[in-house]
């Protein structure tokens, strides 16, 4: 195993991010370290961890789907180390195992597979059209989020803690790269939380506990895509939504769900 550095810059970009450094056989590190008061970012640990993994297939084999557990809050001025383990190579698919570590500790692992592109039949059976022109709207922030811009169309739950409904694209000019591109869908994928909509004076949606994205359609993350999270259930301090994720043209990239935390405000 050799030595590598971290990588500290005054602007990081998602690019940056994204760049793992192999360190050994299926062990990768994220190197970019940066100051950030809240725990670190869900979406980015499970992006890195999705790169990794994909990382120990073949090109021709896409992610199809991941499913991933917060474990412990992570630190975004540490770097985190990724462990893939290779499960299973088929015929078609690819199964990986993924752990990411910081000071010793597991803050996240993930399941994931990738399948092997294949011809066949293409449908939806609730097609929609997405809500608003993303060019027309007015621009709605991205907090903490690299090289993300981001658009808000009307809310279905004005009332809500936050954003359920919104537009994203990546700034950069992304590679043609289909895992590159998943990796930034699954960096957008948590950046809110559906259950928001049920939050209120008393209670209030928090941190991510298990999160699940499946691809079903390739497509560009430097596009506008939308995202619109569905409040599902809130009980026993968590909360479970789901979520789409659509072209301009409303196209279904992926689907999502995810639990979180939903608790009691502090007095």
């Amino acid at each position: 195993m050799h030595a590598v550095s971290e990588k500290t810059v005054g602007e990081p970009t998602l690019a940056d991010l994204l760049d793992l450094e192999e360190i050994d056989r299926d062990l990768y590190r994220a190197s970019l370290v940066f100051d950030d008061p809240l725990p670190l970012y869900g979406g980015q640990v499970a992006a890195q961890a999705l790169m990794a993994a994909g990382r120990t297939v073949s090109e021709e084999r896409l992610p199809h789907s991941l499913h991933g557990y917060f474990l412990r809050p992570g630190d975004a001025t540490r770097p985190t180390i990724f462990h893939v383990e290779r499960d299973r190579d088929g015929g078609s698919y690819s199964a990986r195992r993924v752990v990411a570590v910081q000071n010793g500790e597991v803050i996240f692992n993930m399941s994931a597979s990738f399948h092997r592109r294949e011809e066949g039949v293409d449908r939806e059976a609730h097609p929609e059209r997405p809500e608003g022109d993303p060019e027309q709207l007015p621009g709605g922030g991205m907090p903490r989020l690299f090289s993300m811009e981001g658009r808000l169309p009307e809310q279905p739950y004005p009332d809500g803690q936050w954003p359920t409904r919104f537009w994203g694209r990546c700034s950069l000019t992304l590679p043609d790269d289909p895992l590159t591109h998943a990796s930034v869908l699954t960096y957008l994928s948590d950046i809110s939380s559906g259950v928001a909509a049920f939050g209120n004076e008393e209670a209030a949606s928090g941190a991510s506990l298990d999160h699940a994205v499946w691809f079903h359609r390739t497509g560009r993350l430097d596009d506008w895509v939308q995202l619109d999270l569905v409040p599902q259930s809130v009980a026993g301090g968590r909360g479970w939504y789901t979520g789409t994720v659509r072209t301009r043209d409303g196209v279904l990239l992926a689907s999502l769900a995810q639990e979180c935390l939903f608790r009691n405000r502090r007095r």
